[in-house]
């Protein structure tokens, strides 16, 4: 069950072309975040959708696959685990982003090239 304990499976829609980061060791890395949608009817019966924006990273291989195969709009299914980082924005002002940080990939839509 030690799996289980930080595990996230999201599918949905890339909200922009991912960002491709070459550092310095060579390491790939990508960010791009994913949009997934949940409907259900409201008190009045209307069809409302919910719409929450995810933060994804992947890192070596994957970034490299997510380099060359996708691109804004494209529909993936990810797996990966959550993390939690600060930062100090302009300002001085302490912000923390939590990523999902994804080990399996699965491509469901059509390819950039496509």
């Amino acid at each position: 069950m030690n799996a289980l304990r930080n595990k996230v499976q999201l599918i949905g829609n890339l909200g922009d072309n991912p960002e491709i980061i070459t550092l310095e060791s060579g390491k790939k890395l990508a960010k791009f975040s994913i949009a997934t949608n949940e409907s259900y009817k409201n008190a009045s019966g209307e069809k409302v959708t919910d719409t929450q924006w995810h933060n994804v990273i992947a890192w070596n291989k994957t970034a490299e696959i997510i380099e060359k195969y996708l691109a804004k709009g494209n529909e993936v299914a990810v797996e990966g685990k959550l993390t939690t980082r600060s930062y100090d924005d302009k300002d001085g002002n302490k912000k923390y982003i939590t990523e999902v940080v994804i080990n399996e990939l699965l491509m469901l839509g059509k390819n950039k090239s496509a």
